[in-house]
């Protein structure tokens, strides 16, 4: 407990958290709300809707990563460029405990203002989709929490954050430096899909979607078309979990094995 209530004083106290927490929320519900203001309903076939509006709706998370990346990275990479690591595990000798600590508070933080995110995000949704033609009557449903699907996606796009902050604070612990844990982690998150993009082979298209940390996380936000999905959405969220987990894992062992 003295752990724990030590990495959230130094998680509170840090000068550019709040900002950084307000950065996420403000980017991602402005995103989704220039998105779904912007975009016009196309007609229902037969077979269904082509349009997802629960993941239109949660758009603005695509840019509201990148502030949760950095603010991950910040939690430790602080500690190193300030060589304040060395106090905190003379202080606390239990590495494994201090960087355990660091993720379980990273997490509550970002499961709250994730689900600030994307309850704006999604209520946004609600209130401008319908004049864009996203109604009933064209056959759109209501965005709402009583919807498994829509539901599925909201406690799905929150996992999302925890995990790439997690992703983030064990790729900052490995690298030890903010400015290149923060370069790593947005690479991994936004070169994959420009791959996928530049590759002309569906095939290959289709593996780098599956691998890939945020096309594979972001799975979790669809509610419609799910068989023409490259991963299901489950799946997907479970890949972003593996590579959060080998980062924790390469930074926790760094961290056990390397002087401070």
């Amino acid at each position: 407990m003295n752990t724990l209530h030590a990495e959230w004083t130094k998680l509170r106290s840090e000068g550019g958290t709040g900002w950084l927490l307000l950065a996420t929320i403000g980017l991602t519900v402005g995103l989704s709300a220039a998105v779904v203001s912007a975009v016009s309903a196309d007609p229902c076939s037969p077979q269904g809707c082509s349009q997802d509006v629960a993941k239109l709706s949660l758009t603005g998370m695509t840019l509201g990563q990148a502030v949760v990346a950095v603010l991950a990275v910040l939690t430790i990479g602080n500690e190193y460029s300030t060589g304040m690591i060395r106090t905190t595990l003379a202080a606390m000798p239990n590495r494994s405990a201090v960087l355990a600590a660091k993720a379980a508070v990273l997490s509550a933080v970002l499961i709250l203002v994730g689900s600030v995110c994307v309850l704006g995000s999604l209520l946004v949704g609600r209130l401008l989709l319908p004049s864009n033609g996203f109604t009933v009557a064209n056959g759109y449903s209501t965005l709402s929490l009583t919807d498994g699907p829509t539901l599925r996606a909201v406690v799905g796009s929150v996992l999302y954050f925890v995990l790439i902050g997690l992703l983030s604070l064990g790729v900052a612990t490995a690298v030890r430096d903010s400015a290149v844990g923060s370069g790593i982690v947005l690479a991994l998150l936004y070169i994959f899909p420009i791959l996928s993009h530049v590759v002309r082979d569906p095939v290959w298209q289709k593996h780098l979607q599956q691998i890939a940390p945020m096309s594979a996380g972001l799975a979790v936000q669809a509610t419609t078309g799910l068989s023409r999905l490259p991963i299901s959405p489950w799946l997907g969220l479970g890949v972003l979990a593996v590579w959060a987990a080998v980062a924790l894992l390469v930074g926790g062992l760094g961290l056990r094995l390397r002087d401070a």
